[in-house]
């Protein structure tokens, strides 16, 4: 009988495979690989992709107990792919909830919004790479959404369109055009970019995000996922006319009836802008 590996026949099947963003993709190998050395440290041996069972679901669940709700909704999202491209989707619950994993708590009142530091941005040299870092504070995208960014197709009318294929999770989605800011920050990407994306024609995107690393590091422009919570909570006082919980405003627990109304109606909105599919995850950005 011919041994059968199992890593390698997984790789195939994320090659054979690419969906949503290369980050996704990333982290959707990585996460495979793991499990199957896990797998295999549990005793099951020589097993192709498609024999997946829900005693291999179980065995993993079991030795992920110890790590964070969010980190095992991750991991189960990846078993979910790979489940669900051999064909046997049905044999894992579609709640997380059904196998004990408790819900993420998104709740925080602690802001993590973070502006762009024009002296420190000033320092990189490569336009593009402002012109990224820029998207990210006007319209809240994610980086690899700001580097792949492709305005000839992305600017239609009073908003901005973003492909499957530069999200997390390769959802289209679409953010309206509001301000002076954005639009000046659209007419930059437009003239560097031309017809193409945010990326040098001669550069692969794996080179450039490298690019992109060494120069923000260089110019002390960390954790820049903060541009994501200060366009958030934004957006919401522009919904509500009022700050959000983490920027200040008063807590969800003293609304009044209208302005829980409003609240719900601006978080839902915020969350379609942000990518997210729930609104609870918008208190990570808003707070509670």
């Amino acid at each position: 009988m011919k041994h059968i590996n199992l890593t390698k026949e997984l790789m195939k099947l994320c090659s054979r495979n690419r969906d949503g963003s290369f980050a996704t993709q990333a982290a959707r190998r990585h996460i495979l690989a793991l499990s199957t050395k896990q797998l295999v440290e549990a005793g099951f041996h020589d097993f192709a992709p498609q024999n997946l069972k829900p005693k291999h679901i179980d065995t993993l669940l079991n030795q992920w107990q110890v790590l964070s709700p969010g980190t095992i909704k991750n991991r189960m999202a990846h078993l979910r792919w790979w489940a669900g491209k051999v064909g046997k989707i049905n044999i894992m619950a579609k709640d997380n909830s059904s196998y004990g994993v408790p819900k993420r708590k998104y709740v925080t009142n602690l802001s993590k919004a973070k502006d762009l530091d024009q002296d420190k941005l000033a320092k990189i040299q490569d336009p593009l790479i402002r012109c990224s870092l820029e998207l990210q504070r006007a319209f809240g995208l994610r980086r690899e959404e700001s580097l792949k960014f492709q305005p000839r197709y992305a600017v239609l009318g009073d908003k901005i369109r973003l492909k499957a294929s530069w999200t997390k999770g390769g959802k289209y989605r679409e953010i309206p055009i509001r301000n002076d800011y954005q639009n000046q920050v659209l007419k930059q990407a437009l003239l560097l970019a031309k017809n193409g994306s945010l990326i040098p024609p001669d550069k692969s995107f794996i080179e450039h995000l490298k690019t992109y690393e060494t120069l923000t590091n260089q110019a002390g422009l960390k954790k820049m996922h903060g541009l994501r919570h200060a366009y958030a909570q934004e957006r919401y006082q522009e919904l509500t006319q009022r700050l959000c919980p983490a920027a200040g405003g008063k807590s969800s627990h003293d609304f009044t009836k209208q302005e829980k109304t409003e609240d719900l109606k601006a978080r839902l909105q915020i969350s379609q802008e942000l990518g997210h599919e729930r609104e609870e995850v918008t208190a990570v950005y808003l707070g509670r």
